[in-house]
């Protein structure tokens, strides 16, 4: 081993949220705080970490595989350690290690900060506590995204009771983080080269009320927008209760706040959003909807939908597919309701069938396809501003971005096939085509990023 990897070569696997990839790159900054080296390759690597999710089945099975993968990558190099952290270790605790014996230490999510000691020490007791959100803010961080653009968690933790989510037991109470920890992050990431930055946590709208100077997150956006070379700020997660004129009026100005809104309205009809354990019903939605378009008629709203939750009847189902194809939303995502152990609906009688769920997924999905190919072609033919991210994943020839609009890894992209701007800098696009989710445009004007 080289003296400049003394302490061993580090190798991770991120699964699940944005939340989750800041955690990582915050464990990757401890890492190379302790002394160690990052590696790529899980076949180079002294130490294997998998930071997992557990949110839902389909999660848990991709987070067991990743796991599955590195303990066979260990089994064929010995003496090296595998480390599981994140939600899956947490809803499991000592389980997991029962079911996986590969497994060397077993950490939490809040327990990251403790990992080194332990590794060094060669122990392996589990570290799965009670959550504590406010653990590790202050960690140091490597970016493991685009190099302009970065997640920036600003709470943990979430005080909603939704009956289909365990996120509460996995991740504890909701606690912001001080506004002055949020700005100095963001001052050091802006200075590393970012220009946007995607706040999240389980329920952005929430953030500062449990701050002992009760503010709201109008107020965070205030100090943020002013910190000098950060052109993008967008809010994911927002809860539609909290989506207050304060924080309207802030996103309406002519800012670098953007006017998108990624707001998981779950369901459209009152009796489902009662089942749920929402705070919203029908009217309230209708009503958040028109607020906002009347307030900003250029936003983008996006949100998230269950199909298939306890009791949904027919009549149930076609009143959010009406709500979606009256409402037209600019993106939506659709999820079979997912039946987890330790959610209050996991006791709810009147399953729907899977089948049955998939198809009224399949149902949602086409309608928003065809919603969304007819607003993306009102596009050709402007000049729209676009930040560049790379070469494109489909064709190395092409190179892509993405619009106000586009928000990273969960909307479309915009395909710019002739021109040569920078990576990381925003320019303007004049559209020339249209698809289901995404634009192909070319460079007109290069815009000063800086």
């Amino acid at each position: 081993m080289s003296e400049t990897n003394k302490r061993g070569l580090v190798g991770v696997i991120s699964l699940g949220c944005p939340k989750n990839l800041v955690d990582t790159e915050k464990m990757l900054g401890r890492f190379l705080d302790g002394g160690y080296s990052l590696t790529t390759d899980p076949d180079e690597a002294d130490l294997l970490v998998v930071n997992t999710c557990g949110f839902k089945a389909d999660a848990e099975e991709e987070s067991r595989e990743a796991i599955a993968e590195m303990a066979a990558i260990k089994a064929a190099h010995p003496g090296v350690k595998l480390v599981v952290t994140g939600c899956l270790s947490q809803r499991y605790g000592e389980k997991l290690l029962d079911d996986i014996p590969e497994i060397d230490l077993l950490a939490g999510t809040s327990e990251y900060e403790k990992l080194i000691p332990i590794i060094e020490a060669n122990t392996q007791p589990p570290l799965v506590a009670k959550p504590n959100p406010g653990a590790g803010e202050d960690a140091p961080r490597v970016l493991t995204t685009l190099p302009h653009t970065a997640y920036v968690k600003i709470a943990e933790g979430c005080n909603n009771p939704c009956a289909f989510c365990i996120i509460p037991k996995l991740r504890g109470a909701f606690v912001s983080r001080e506004p002055e920890d949020i700005d100095s992050e963001i001052v050091a990431l802006v200075e590393q080269g970012v220009v946007e930055v995607n706040l999240v946590s389980q329920d952005t709208t929430l953030y500062g009320r449990d701050l002992d100077r009760r503010l709201s997150l109008a107020d965070l956006l205030e100090g943020l927008k002013e910190i000098d070379g950060l052109a993008w700020i967008r809010l994911l997660y927002l809860y539609p209760t909290m989506v207050t004129d304060q924080l309207l009026n802030i996103i309406s100005e002519d800012n670098n706040i953007l006017p998108y809104f990624d707001i998981p309205l779950q369901h459209s009809h009152s009796a489902v959003l009662k089942r749920m354990k929402r705070a919203e019903r029908e009217a309230d939605v209708y009503k958040l909807i028109k607020r906002i378009r009347k307030k900003i008629p250029h936003a983008t709203i996006r949100s998230t939908f269950i199909v298939g939750f306890p009791g949904e009847s027919e009549a149930e189902f076609q009143h959010l597919f009406e709500f979606i194809k009256e409402t037209r939303f600019d993106h939506v995502g659709v999820f079979t309701y997912s039946d987890e152990k330790g959610t209050t609906a996991y006791d709810l009688e009147d399953k729907i069938p899977a089948k049955i769920a998939q198809e009224r997924r399949d149902s949602l999905m086409a309608l928003q396809q065809s919603i969304s190919q007819e607003k993306l072609a009102t596009y050709i033919g402007k000049t729209i501003p676009v930040l560049v991210s790379g070469v494109s994943d489909e064709n190395e020839w092409l190179l892509e971005g993405r619009t106000m609009g586009q928000a990273p890894d969960v909307d479309g992209v915009v395909y710019i096939n002739d021109g040569s701007p920078k990576i990381g800098t925003i320019v303007d696009i004049e559209i020339t085509e249209a698809y289901e989710y995404d634009l192909v445009g070319h460079l007109k004007i290069t815009r000063d990023s800086d």
